[in-house]
């Protein structure tokens, strides 16, 4: 009975052919419109690290002045000084810590055969690559030994190796970074965490770091470093120095359990305490810890005007289903002699409400698939524009099946109404006027 259907709905689609190309149109340009918003958004809002990111915590301590805008309960300082993240990381309270900063530095490439150029870098402690799961082409990353002794080591992004040594392995090589000469240990894969969520100081969707290095190398070293500073007091000529009064290293804990959190807050808290008896902090202990998902939610990552275009393409596809329910009731009355027929002839209603819905469910379906194709469009004119997350936003498996389903489902809605009607005929009338 299905195939007679289909059958069915393939006569009536030839026999208007205009009425069904219009309806066509109208489906799938809703459905793209939506899809590739709704792209967007499961992009931007996406967990970055689904495996971890309940144990994983961004650590924010409130050692600031009393002045400066202070409102007692609010957000704390965005990041921590160098004496609160090296004080935490030696205590080493989690299963793994992590301080770091962006930065960059010139790079002499080995060859000589290009000119020196300005590199991406990420200057952190040892755990980095293992608490964000950065996966490896190459090698590995450096030890704790070399965080404790300046090692002058360096790991490198897939793209910077390809484009100096041709994608060949090449640890135990030497890179020249700002004139000093640092090892190789290491070569990562392709990793682009969306969003850059370790990071936000420098963009929620920033392109990963091009060499890596530890952070006490390129202190000691004086390699750039990037992203927001914040000071207070007596800075003097070193603003990054030990004692400096300057908020500018971002500090990450991995927990063994999501349960351990309140244990280590309360450490936090138990730190402040000390740091303001100590006379470090003026300010009442504040401390906040975060999940990578609260973080997230916290720096509000997803641009509001993509929350805004999300509803308006919704609206949009209402209003295209609205459209489509009245040519469906046009067709629908166009075809009362033929329901008139089927009915006189032993269909009972459900047969007819059936067989109509059928008919709005292939068209979905042929809908669907044109739509996935000018969805595909969308997301091309999205990663060729200026924003700066558009070069993320792809169409992946789970947004290609959701847009066939949306699809099917939005024209079923829409034919609900006309496939009522049609099996409200009634038969006697239509066979009087025929």
């Amino acid at each position: 009975m299905f195939a007679y259907y289909i059958e069915l709905a393939l006569r009536s689609f030839r026999r208007s052919r205009g009425l069904t190309v219009l309806m066509l149109l109208t489906i799938a340009i809703g459905v793209a419109a939506c899809m590739t918003t709704l792209t967007i958004f499961h992009v931007l809002s996406r967990d970055p690290i689904p495996r971890k990111s309940e144990r994983l915590f961004n650590v924010q301590l409130d050692a600031g002045p009393m002045r400066d805008g202070f409102v007692p309960g609010g957000e704390p300082i965005y990041q921590l000084t160098r004496f609160d993240a090296e004080a935490l990381l030696r205590e080493a309270r989690g299963q793994r810590q992590v301080m770091m900063s962006g930065g960059g530095a010139a790079l002499t490439p080995p060859d000589g055969k290009e000119r020196p150029f300005l590199v991406s870098g990420r200057w952190a402690s040892s755990d980095f690559f293992a608490m964000f799961e950065a996966p490896f082409q190459y090698g590995g990353g450096w030890t704790r030994e070399d965080d404790t002794n300046g090692g002058r080591v360096v790991v490198l992004s897939r793209r910077l190796n390809d484009r100096l040594f041709g994608g060949a392995d090449s640890r135990g090589k030497t890179l020249r970074l700002r004139d000093k000469e640092l090892r190789i240990v290491g070569v990562l894969d392709h990793w682009r965490p969306v969003p850059h969520y370790f990071d936000i100081s420098l963009g929620a969707y920033a392109e990963t770091a091009e060499v890596f290095a530890p952070l006490s190398t390129a202190i000691a070293l004086k390699f750039g470093s990037s992203g927001n500073v914040n000071c207070w007091g007596n800075v003097g000529n070193d603003m990054r120095g030990l004692q400096a009064p300057c908020a500018w290293l971002q500090y990450w804990v991995e927990l063994a359990q999501p349960g351990d959190a309140p244990a280590y807050k309360a450490y936090l808290e138990q730190y402040s305490e000390q740091q303001r008896t100590a006379g470090r902090y003026e300010r009442p202990t504040n401390v906040r810890l975060r999940t990578v998902t609260q973080w997230l939610q916290a720096q509000q990552v997803v641009p509001h005007d993509v929350g805004l275009q999300l509803w308006l393409s919704f609206g949009f596809l209402l209003v295209c289903l609205v459209n489509t329910v009245g040519l469906q009731l046009a067709k629908a009355l166009r075809r009362s002699g033929e329901i008139g027929v089927r009915r006189a002839l032993g269909a009972p209603r459900r047969q007819i409400f059936l067989q109509f819905l059928i008919e709005a469910g292939s068209l979905g379906l042929a809908g669907g698939v044109l739509g996935l194709g000018l969805t595909g469009l969308g997301i091309w004119a999205v990663r060729h524009g200026s924003s700066d997350y558009a070069s993320t936003v792809t169409l992946d498996l789970p947004m290609l099946l959701t847009t066939l389903a949306l699809a099917v489902a939005a024209s079923l809605v829409a034919g609900l109404l006309p496939a009522w009607r049609a099996c409200q005929v009634q038969p006697a009338l239509q066979l009087k006027t025929q």
